[in-house]
């Protein structure tokens, strides 16, 4: 509630401050939060994520997966082709002294897309605010969190073609002209408001570029997309977080498990901690290759990869439906998956290996597929 500490005794309120308590009502936010986000404005700047010389946040000592992530774009492995963009993109704007432009990051799950995203903060010294696409469900959400930015800071949305339509629709005016188009009333009495927004950069995640706007893709200034990883790069990547973890890795054992973390950093580091979990159980001072094929043969994992379900998927085309093709709503029952998480999660691996093809009648598996399970092409 308003006290009366809120406003001077000459009640000369800035008219910022009154936008922003006029934009509660008119988009139905929670009225006690958002004035304690106003009154307690400067304590907002301790709470963000704040760029630090060591390279790890409060957030970062929360999950392990968090304190393995590279904290600039020296120690950051892999994607050279986006690398050598921002060395071009990232000193230009220092030097004008201006916020960059806004940045869409796409590509599979687990390719680091959220960790170049805190990179991009840090080279930039800027704060940087955090939230997903489902967890703005109004659009007075997504105006606190506009509102309560300060100039240049980052704004970063996961999952950003989850947004919902009249949610993203006031981010068109917020990336292009800095404000916020508000309409006021209704009916013949309505009419429009706009309010400033310092300048600030919008960096946007998502999985399935196909599904985002295209009024909203076409408003960032960049389209980075995020390609898997080689298993050098794999392989570089466990050697520093082995590091990270004090963990003592030969090259022959980092080498067998990159091969099986499928081209992804985020894989390649579960796998390093399940590993590292088995040779301290069984009492083995050194990650080697024995150590590896014996955790991965207890998690299923073979030499490509490929785990229970996946092989599971390959089978039942390959035994039930004589290799295909098979419709993907037919195969989920099946295999008692959900469409989305065969299309999403298993699918893309496996066309990237060569196991599987889409056509216009379903599913069909390749010879490659009877060679690499050891089972005869019916």
């Amino acid at each position: 509630m308003l006290n009366a500490n809120t406003f001077p005794k000459s009640f000369s309120v800035s008219f910022e401050n009154i936008a922003r308590i006029i934009l509660i009502f008119l988009l139905n936010l929670k009225p006690l939060l958002f004035i304690v986000m106003i009154e307690k404005n400067a304590s907002l700047k301790s709470e963000d994520i704040q760029v630090q010389d060591a390279g790890v946040t409060a957030v970062d000592n929360i999950v392990m997966e968090n304190v393995l992530r590279p904290h600039s774009l020296k120690e950051y492995i892999g994607q050279d082709g986006i690398k050598n963009n921002l060395a071009v993109f990232l000193p230009a704007a220092r030097k004008r002294k201006e916020a960059m432009e806004h940045i869409l990051l796409h590509g599979p799950p687990g390719l680091g897309k959220t960790t170049l995203a805190f990179i991009l903060a840090r080279e930039m010294g800027a704060q940087i605010r955090t939230t997903s696409g489902p967890a703005i469900e109004r659009p007075g959400d997504l105006a606190a969190l506009l509102t309560n930015l300060q100039e240049k800071d980052i704004l970063f949305i996961d999952e950003i073609h989850r947004l919902r339509p009249a949610v993203e629709e006031i981010l068109y005016s917020a990336m292009e002209d800095f404000c916020l188009d508000l309409i006021v009333g209704k009916g013949p009495s309505a009419r429009s408001m706009r309010i400033g927004l310092p300048s600030f950069t919008l960096i946007g995640a998502t999985t399935k570029l196909s599904s985002l706007s295209s009024p909203l893709r076409d408003r960032f200034g960049n389209v980075l997309k995020l390609e898997f990883y080689t298993e050098e790069d794999i392989k570089e990547i466990l050697m520093r977080s082995a590091g990270i973890l004090k963990t003592e890795i030969n090259d022959e054992a980092a080498e067998r498990l990159s091969q099986s973390s499928r081209r992804t950093p985020r894989i390649a580091n579960r796998l390093l901690r399940r590993v590292r979990d088995f040779a301290s159980v069984h009492e083995h001072s050194l990650i080697d290759k024995n150590v590896v094929e014996e955790t991965l043969e207890l998690l299923g994992v073979d030499e490509l990869g490929l785990d229970a379900t996946d092989r599971k998927l390959l089978n039942l085309i390959a035994d039930q439906f004589r290799g295909g093709p098979v419709g993907l709503s037919t195969l989920s029952a099946a295999a008692n998956e959900e469409q989305a998480t065969i299309e999403d999660i298993y699918e893309p691996f496996l066309l990237q290996l060569g196991f599987l093809h889409r056509s216009p009648r379903g599913r069909l598996i390749t010879d490659k597929v009877y060679n690499h399970l050891g089972i005869n092409k019916i």
